[in-house]
């Protein structure tokens, strides 16, 4: 039995399992490009968006009649398998590749031809009747179909990644809820400040992740303005008049999107501005999220020597030489994706810079990039939503004692005996170890019924009368 099958390109021939979808210079690719253990296989939405992309074409070519109907056909039916999840497995090529994403056009362009041949009645790898190049690849360049393709999988993935981000949000806003008389101190430069409530703070946290939402969905708009048309670098070589916006057209029927034709297709095909925008968002919910989970170490630092203000639930065993220690290990963990998300937007950057002339041939690494960073956050904001926000609990006894401690009460005072009076009971309290309200009655700077008014922790969580 013949395991593989003779096929030749510009270099020559080259043997292909017999069996596979995929073409010579996919196998090219695989040969080249063992680098990183990321397969264009493991990213089934760009895969989805590569078929999007080519049916798009293939209903544009046909339309203005430069594609017979029968291929037309053929190539709209192996784009609709693929779009359903057929043969993901034939694009098994490594995400990190020179040639700006050549690689990734053909592997398509390959896996839809053969597909196509089957449906016609042919055999694979019989380029005369439906050719990766000719027909499938026609009108098009990598340079516009691979671009267009990942705006598309990004634009979709990214709606997936704020539902994420507003379950993550709800869970802290829960909290919030749960929290609300719960009083304890707030902070700043790790020092007591003034009171507040577990609630606010856990509020605080839900509404900043919100915010976020809307962020991200407003730069994802910008991925729906495409190239398609462009060709090579935006001249149109080779695409009849017209293709750019029905192109455009028909991708966004097929993605039920306001899809549509950059204005300047020689700078859209060259600019990747979208990509660059997009990931600095993606920066900034890893930024916020990471310094969530900060907080939630500290506070929930101790059991005995620390904050101890919350309790985290417990995951595992924290220690293979402390017994009973239980570490917070959910936290660590998005803190390092977090770290690994704005170490993407780095790479993106300077893939972005890294552009010359009418291409940026860096696109590979971008796309990497920010599908490993959106995948990544979904897994993270999941992770922590589930594993650790909705079981944390309040250690609410101490936190009221703490803020009846606290030396950070005598802000409250300020109003009342001045700053200076106030000054110099927090110096006493401090170096005696006595309390603010005892001093303050030694004092005579209040009246005892005054005093309790006004250091009731409830009256000291927002704006106030003086008098």
């Amino acid at each position: 039995m013949k395991l593989t099958r003779i096929e030749s390109d510009l270099l020559g021939e080259l043997e292909v399992p017999a069996m596979a979808y995929y073409g010579v210079q996919t196998q090219r690719a695989i040969d080249n490009f063992q680098l990183s253990n990321h397969k264009l296989a493991d990213y089934p939405a760009f895969i989805k968006a590569l078929a999007q992309t080519k049916w798009a074409a293939a209903q544009t070519n046909f339309e203005l009649n430069i594609l017979e109907e029968p291929i037309y056909r053929a190539i709209e039916q192996a784009c609709k398998e693929i779009i359903g999840g057929a043969y993901h497995e034939e694009f098994p090529i490594d995400m990190v590749q020179g040639g700006a994403g050549t690689s990734v056009n053909m592997n398509a362009n390959e896996v839809i031809a053969n597909r196509a041949l089957e449906i016609l009645g042919h055999q694979k790898a019989m380029y005369t009747h439906c050719s990766p190049n000719d027909h499938v690849n026609l009108s098009q360049s990598t340079n516009d179909a691979y671009p267009t393709a990942l705006k598309m999988a990004l634009f979709e993935l990214n709606k997936s990644l704020v539902e994420k981000l507003a379950t993550l949000a709800a869970a802290f806003n829960a909290k919030g809820k749960e929290f609300a008389t719960v009083i304890k101190m707030g902070r700043t430069q790790l020092q007591d400040a003034v009171p507040m409530t577990l609630g606010q703070e856990f509020a605080a946290f839900g509404y900043t992740l919100e915010k976020e939402g809307k962020t991200l969905n407003s730069t994802a708009e910008a991925f729906l303005e495409i190239n398609m048309g462009a060709t090579a670098i935006g001249t149109g070589l080779n695409a009849v008049p017209g293709y750019a916006k029905l192109c455009a057209k028909n991708l966004a029927t097929i993605m039920q999107q306001d899809v549509t034709s950059a204005p300047n297709l020689v700078e859209a095909t060259s600019d990747t501005s979208g990509f660059v925008a997009y990931s600095s968002a993606l920066k900034k919910v890893a930024i916020k999220l990471s310094k969530i989970c900060n907080d939630l170490r500290l506070l929930a630092s101790g059991p005995r020597t620390g904050l101890a203000e919350i309790h985290l639930p417990a995951m595992q065993p924290g220690s293979s030489i402390m017994p009973g220690k239980v570490n917070p290990v959910i936290p660590e963990v998005v803190n390092q994706v977090c770290f690994r998300v704005i170490g993407n937007d780095t790479t993106i950057t300077m893939g972005a810079e890294a552009g010359q002339l009418q291409l940026n041939v860096m696109e590979p690494i971008i796309a990497l990039s920010l599908l490993e960073s959106i995948q990544y956050l979904e897994n993270a904001m999941v992770t922590l939503a589930q594993k650790c926000v909705v079981g944390i609990t309040a250690n609410a006894a101490y936190t009221k004692q703490t803020v009846l401690n606290s030396i950070g009460i005598v802000t409250a005072l300020n109003p009342y005996i001045g700053y200076k009076a106030s000054t110099v009971i927090a110096k006493e309290a401090l170096a005696s170890g006595r309390g603010v309200y005892e001093l303050v009655l030694e004092h005579n700077l209040l009246t005892k019924e005054r005093l309790d008014e006004i250091l009731d922790p409830k009256n000291m969580l927002g704006p106030s009368e003086h008098d």
